[in-house]
């Protein structure tokens, strides 16, 4: 139901990765399973870790994309067909409609079945997706790499799944085949599933009142917690918070409040002033009627555990790893930065000649240094897409599509997007100097990140 942040960015690289929320109403189909393919029955998987997000290689049809690994949706999702996917059979198509969080209605889209996905040794030959083709659904600005898909529930369920965090690998099993090890440092919580997406049962500390609250497990989201304010229970934000951007649904921007809550309890493990996002109420009308749901636990949470997904036993297992403890952070610029447009990059190539004669001829060393060739690089460029109001690059008078080329001194060449976003999650009060372009013309910038929630 929900695809979660994926943009920001990041930022945690955070920030909305490209966040992204996606509701698919539930469609019954007829399809095959996921089966690991070899003696052993397991496999293991590298992955990507972007902006808390997961990004995994998917064969579909045979052609070699990137998915999105989100638990909170229920069918895979094939979009924006860059060059990768030009080859892409799209398999018994037919037309219908998903509506997604956000303010712009419905998203026209293709049903595909009878498709065959290979994620490693897992194969699924009857494999069902969906395929939006509007352009404007983009995540690869907002990620800084190609993402052509989603997937989640289809491989969850007929595969154990363990997610670590710190190797950047998953190993997918079969179930009969999958071994449980004693973990005394380990917690299991159950699973509820709804609509085919997983909830497990937690608690959290608002204001001091210990509150227990029923959460979607959300892989595909960027931030940590989200939650649906209700005054009755205590889910409230009062001083401390600010208004802000939370991400790009399927169907428009999704706002609401950033604020930080005393503590997030997954039974001995405890998290301190984990960061919180409450959505505004009109975009989470639909996701409310799920009975007693109160919110999604996300990547930024997810990564600082190993974990263990096994829906046909309908549990997940937690064990703490080394990200545990690292402290919760976000956006304190006011930007939002995305891979998008184009730099122009001039290089020159330098041929040396050099003549080194011997003393005894009494001739000097003579050396020339000519030009040989310019080059010119075509780059993406780091553009700004969205300004928060009144914040420290708002009241400087950066906007909306200006260009960044240099921050702290450096061509921002030099980084990845992420590398980049994360310059604006340091401590307050660090200064940032920033050369940007607009309409051609460049402009420096300086000013100090502010931290808007203690």
């Amino acid at each position: 139901m929900l695809f979660n942040f994926l943009t920001s960015v990041v930022m945690k690289i955070k920030k909305s990765l490209l966040f992204m929320l996606l509701y698919l109403p539930l469609i019954c189909f007829s399809q095959g399973e996921y089966v690991v393919k070899n003696k052993r029955g397991v496999d293991k998987i590298n992955f990507k870790l972007l902006n808390n997000v997961i990004i995994i290689p998917v064969e579909v049809n045979g052609v070699m994309l990137s998915f999105l690994l989100d638990s909170g949706v229920s069918k895979p999702i094939v979009f924006n067909f860059l060059k990768e996917s030009d080859s892409l059979e799209i398999l018994n198509a037919e037309t219908i409609y998903l509506k997604g969080l956000g303010n712009n209605g419905k998203v026209a889209a293709l049903k595909s079945s009878g498709n065959t996905f290979k994620i490693g040794d897992a194969v699924n030959n009857s494999q069902d997706f969906y395929v939006i083709f509007d352009s404007s659904i983009n995540f690869a600005p907002k990620l800084g790499v190609p993402i052509h898909g989603i997937i989640g529930y289809d491989l969850f369920k007929d595969l154990v799944v363990d997610i670590n965090y710190i190797k950047k690998q998953i190993k997918l099993t079969n179930p009969e085949k999958y071994k449980y090890k004693t973990c005394k440092k380990c917690e299991t919580f159950g699973l509820e599933f709804y609509n085919n997406k997983p909830y497990f049962n937690v608690s959290v500390n608002v204001l001091g009142k210990n509150i227990p609250v029923k959460l979607l497990i959300d892989s595909g989201s960027s931030d940590a917690l989200w939650l649906f304010e209700n005054d009755s229970l205590g889910l409230i934000v009062k001083d401390n918070y600010f208004n802000d951007f939370l991400g790009y649904g399927i169907s428009g921007s999704v706002h609401g409040k950033r604020s930080k809550i005393e503590a997030f309890k997954l039974k001995s493990f405890i998290l301190n002033r984990p960061l919180v996002a409450f959505p505004d109420s009109s975009y989470t009308s639909v996701l409310r009627q799920i009975k007693d749901r109160r919110g999604s636990v996300g990547g930024a949470i997810l990564k600082r555990f190993n974990i263990t997904i096994d829906y046909d036993k309908a549990r997940i297992v937690l064990k703490r790893n080394s990200n545990f403890k690292n402290h919760f952070s976000y956006n304190k610029s006011g930007i939002e930065v995305e891979n998008e447009g184009i730099r122009i990059i001039t290089e020159y190539e330098q041929n040396t000649v050099s003549n080194n004669m011997s003393r005894d001829t009494n001739i000097i060393n003579v050396q020339a240094v000519f030009v040989n060739s310019r080059k010119y690089m075509i780059k993406k460029a780091y553009t700004i897409s969205y300004i928060r109001p009144n914040s420290p690059a708002s009241r400087k008078g950066l906007q909306k599509g200006d260009v960044i080329i240099r921050i702290n001194g450096n061509d921002t060449i030099k980084y990845s997007l992420q590398e980049l976003i994360y310059k604006f999650y340091g401590k307050e009060g660090d200064k940032i100097n920033l050369v940007v372009e607009r309409l051609g013309r460049r402009i420096k910038v300086v000013f100090n990140l502010e931290s808007l929630i203690k």
